[in-house]
């Protein structure tokens, strides 16, 4: 049975037989400072596909709760497999392209400028994707189940068209680049209206194509004495008036984290055959994810745990977080929170001082799973003693990971915490240097947050000499574009 819980309060949230779709918890905007977060609280029971047709919401669709939902309220299979090659035919008109599963594959260049000995660095390519970055996963998986649930009210069955205009309800999104692009198409392709918020340092180019895509675009600037996005805060008001929130952000929008799996799930079927001398059978060690508003990292962590509780790989990587020196409230969460479960460690273990380095604090965090249960359940129920906006307007050539706060922070915090991983913050130098390193050896032409996860794997070898001789993976989210 599909079932929807919120990681804050404990809130069951119904599916099939909702009126609405459980984008959010009803507790959120209580002001309670609890972290009202939805996510799906019953595991997939479906087989781990390894490889098959090259949708991956097709190949994956046993995995999806949208699929979940269709099975359950009676749409069926057959009927499922339709809705997502229409909407995929209707993307592919807009855009040029559908969804295919994207290169995941080891770097020789990489490994080797990195100092490798024997390790091995694997690249997850989304420049290729449909709008040119990974956020399109994301939006399609959560308008396949808006399209899933209007099927079940009885609403229309073509790709979305008939369906937006039905509601007489908007998409809303806040974004200043990328995400914007993607929910563009989608809603393009599928007939909703969508309000677009962005900042007024949004590229002249990604304006004409929002644009062209019949986007709404509203300019939202920062007002003295206001703490937080502006953009962010233009968003909730729409939401708050009915809008329905198709964004990158699981606080928003639980049902978002569901598509962005599918790159995780992408990476396990790839390296599930694959052995050698840098890791075990079905291994990554470790995966360096850079971080905005948290949204990929969160769907990265949470389909890993898909994988493994699926048998594709035997265990979770290490998770580690790239963020840049300009703001990075991740970051401080985690050492906060990190600092609560290291001081009960030294009691209830009886241990004296605390670990020094990054990866001593990280493993003897790990070691205490049962603290880390207690500390993020305190975390989730305290939220803003842990995640807080930035205090400053937070910049860099990474632009595309300056949110003022990680809206899916407590996935994202736990997924380290379990794993042995930790953050990393990441100056500008570093950026660049990681960006050149990355188009030169591979080819892609990866922009500057696209790259960010390479620069934290740079700074963590550094610091941390087992990567050397492990398996471990960057994704380049986000294709370069013209400003």
């Amino acid at each position: 049975m599909l079932r929807f819980e919120c990681a804050g309060c404990g809130a069951e949230l119904q599916a099939c037989g909702a009126p609405e779709p459980p984008f959010a918890c009803p507790g959120a905007g209580r002001g309670d400072d609890v972290d009202h977060v939805v996510r799906r609280a019953d595991p997939p029971r479906a087989a781990f596909p390894t490889g098959g047709d090259a949708n991956p919401f097709v190949r994956y669709r046993g995995l999806l709760a949208a699929h979940a939902l269709a099975l359950e309220c009676g749409v069926g299979d057959e009927a499922f497999v339709e809705l997502v090659r229409g909407l995929d035919s209707a993307v592919a008109g807009v855009d040029g392209q559908g969804f295919e599963v994207t290169p995941f594959a080891p770097s020789a260049a990489l490994a080797a400028s990195l100092g490798f000995a024997g390790g091995e660095v694997w690249v997850k390519d989304e420049t290729g994707n449909v709008s040119g970055s990974h956020k399109a996963r994301h939006l399609v998986g959560l308008m396949l189940y808006l399209l899933v649930h209007g099927r079940r009210a009885g609403g229309p069955a073509a790709a979305g068209r008939e369906l937006g205009h039905a509601s007489g309800r908007r998409l809303a999104i806040a974004s200043c680049g990328n995400a914007a692009l993607a929910a563009a198409v989608v809603a393009r392709a599928s007939g909703w209206p969508l309000d677009v918020f962005v900042p007024p340092s949004a590229a002249a180019s990604v304006l004409d194509r929002l644009g062209r895509l019949s986007a709404a675009i509203h300019t939202c600037r920062r007002a003295e004495g206001v703490a937080g996005d502006p953009c962010y805060l233009a968003f909730r008001s729409a939401v708050s008036g009915g809008a329905v929130p198709f964004c990158c952000q699981g606080s928003d929008n639980g049902l978002t984290i569901d598509g962005g799996k599918t790159l995780a799930w992408e990476m396990a079927s790839a390296i599930a055959p694959v052995a050698g001398p840098a890791a075990g059978r079905g291994r990554i060690d470790a995966v360096f994810v850079q971080v905005g508003g948290g949204a990929l990292a969160s769907s990265i962590v949470q389909g890993f745990g898909d994988a493994v509780a699926c048998g594709a790989i035997d265990r979770m990587p290490r998770v580690h977080t790239v963020q840049t020196e300009g703001g990075h409230p991740l970051e401080r969460a985690y050492d906060t929170l990190a600092g609560r479960i290291l001081a009960r460690v030294a009691a209830d273990g009886g241990r004296g001082a605390v670990p020094s380095s990054a990866r001593a604090r990280a493993e003897a965090i790990a070691a205490w799973p049962g603290i880390v249960t207690d500390e993020m359940a305190y975390a989730r129920r305290h939220r803003s003693a842990f995640m807080r906006p930035w205090p400053t307007e937070p910049r860099s050539i990474a632009h595309g990971i300056l949110d003022d706060e990680t809206y899916d922070w407590a996935a994202v915090v736990e997924g380290m915490l379990r794993t042995g991983g930790w953050p990393l913050v990441v100056g500008e130098a570093s950026l660049v240097e990681a960006n050149a390193l990355a188009r030169r050896a591979t080819g892609i032409d990866v922009d500057h947050t696209g790259s960010a996860g390479l620069a934290g794997l740079m700074q963590a070898a550094a610091l941390d000499a087992r990567l050397a001789a492990e398996r471990v993976a960057v994704i380049f989210s986000g294709v370069r574009r013209e400003a």
